[in-house]
């Protein structure tokens, strides 16, 4: 069975832009993700209806909270069906240990990932928030957290994949954004890739959303992606 790398964003305001282009692509040749802004738009129905519809779902919602909270909304999110629910590894190690041992019990549960450092930061925003590292640096101490934790895998760079997989092994998942074509803007995103370049480096699913969602035809950018990655694997 096909195992579509590509999680396409639908980083849209409302359920109906979304659902527009939902329908013209299928579980065959991508996975979706639903982050802040639509979920806030559209709430847990729209996911519920994606997953209906047979789509693998990522909920982007980075839980980050008291572990009592992120677990149950782990849980909730787990009832939904999803594929796929992140956390913020900055939560710490009680939060994420009780978010996994929340999933286990579920015998199709979803995957589990923690947000290392944002793809958007670089080292100056870093020390902004008082962490005087580079990058690397702590994405590598927040994936070894993750892993300690019984975590599936964490969301980084592309750039970072090769390292997290030396210190976490070959199993456990990198996902990565800052994914842009060659021939697309860079936007707010800091460290970047191309598609090739990414699943060269090792990177599990790669997270594209405006490269294929504000394309003038995002089938056609989703296909060219795809056909890009299965010259690799």
């Amino acid at each position: 069975m096909f195992d579509p790398k590509v999680i396409v964003a639908l980083d849209y305001n409302s359920a109906d832009e979304a659902l527009s282009f939902v329908s013209k692509v299928s579980p065959e040749i991508c996975r979706l993700k639903v982050g802040n802004e639509l979920f806030t738009a559209a709430g847990p129905q729209f996911v519920g209806k994606l997953c209906e519809k047979g789509f693998k779902v990522f909920l982007d919602l980075k839980f980050h909270d008291i572990p009592n909270t992120v677990s149950k909304a782990c849980e909730a999110a787990a009832k939904q069906g999803v594929w796929l629910v992140n956390v913020h590894a900055l939560g710490g190690a009680v939060m994420m240990s009780k978010a996994a041992q929340t999933l286990a019990k579920y015998q199709s549960r979803p995957k589990l990932i923690a947000v290392t450092v944002l793809t958007s930061m670089d080292r100056e925003q870093l020390g902004g928030v008082g962490l005087d590292v580079e990058p690397a640096e702590q994405v590598k101490r927040l994936a070894k957290l993750a892993c300690d934790c019984g975590l599936d895998g964490v969301v980084s760079s592309a750039r970072e994949v090769a390292m997290i997989k030396d210190l976490c092994g070959k199993n456990f998942w990198c996902v990565t954004p800052g994914i842009r074509p060659a021939d697309s803007a860079l936007g707010d995103q800091k460290r970047v890739m191309t598609p090739s370049q990414a699943i060269s480096e090792g990177s599990d699913y790669l997270v594209i959303g405006r490269p294929i969602t504000q394309s003038a035809d995002p089938v056609a950018a989703l296909n060219k992606i795809n056909e890009e990655i299965n010259a690799l694997i």
